[in-house]
């Protein structure tokens, strides 16, 4: 009885654990789910942006691009050049927008997140901050990964995609299946990870040294965010290519 009781004691504990956060965070109560508010402004913001700079710059297309049509030729070349690296010739083309939609959000939420100010935003509970500042956003992304090239495979090779789990022998199919999961943790921790400490770094100095230190600091935290979208576009669209040329 007494094993019983510990065990149990044991659970609550852990229940308690559980429901620990770290900091001050707004929720809104939409229908029966709770949302976390911060991240849903933030992500609307570089929605806004992106949708915004992208209209006004194509508004009027010319034959010879200039001005902002030409940044956006540039930006568009840039991403169709790293899907087709990454995944082929002849299957890149289909996955061009979603690997730029992958890598603008991620670059324009990590610049934001360091050039702008969000903290003098006054919010009833916590403070706004980039929306690549918050695990959950970069867990769906990878997730968003996972489900792109889960599809790519499957919608090449059929059923048999998931002949790939016991190549080149079956003794490694647990070593496949683990390396499944391991991919969206990786690419969802590195971009936290990443992201966090770089805001934390800077506003450690901030309030150390408030004037001239920190400038170049958040300076090499644009290039790193830069850095970060990359990455993250890159390993995209090889785990995509991957997926459909069936072997490790």
């Amino acid at each position: 009885m007494d094993i019983v009781q510990s065990s149990i004691g044991t659970l609550n504990h852990f229940y308690e654990i559980s429901g620990v956060e770290v900091g001050q965070h707004l929720y809104w109560q939409i229908g029966g789910f709770q949302v976390h508010a911060q991240v849903l402004i933030t992500s609307w913001v570089v929605i806004a942006v992106l949708l915004g700079s992208s209209t006004i710059a194509v508004r009027d297309p010319q034959a010879i691009p200039t001005g902002g049509q030409n940044f956006v030729e540039y930006v568009l070349g840039f991403v169709r050049d790293l899907t087709r690296t990454q995944i082929g010739e002849e299957e890149y083309g289909p996955w061009v927008p979603f690997i730029g939609t992958m890598f603008l959000f991620i670059l324009v939420s990590n610049w934001l997140g360091a050039l702008l100010p969000w903290k003098i935003i006054q919010l009833p509970h916590g403070e706004l901050a980039a929306p690549t500042n918050d695990i959950n956003t970069t867990v769906a992304l990878a997730l968003l990964t996972s489900v792109a090239y889960f599809y790519a495979g499957l919608a090449k090779k059929g059923l048999g995609y998931f002949s790939k789990y016991i190549q080149p022998t079956p003794v490694l199919l647990p070593i496949n299946i683990l390396e499944d999961f391991t991919k969206p943790l990786s690419l969802s921790f590195r971009l936290f990870g990443n992201i966090l400490a770089d805001e934390l770094v800077v506003a450690v100095l901030v309030s150390l040294v408030p004037l001239v230190v920190p400038i170049p600091v958040m300076l090499l935290g644009l290039f790193t965010s830069a850095i970060q979208a990359l990455i993250f576009a890159t390993l995209t669209a090889a785990y995509i290519g991957e997926s459909m040329e069936g072997h490790h």
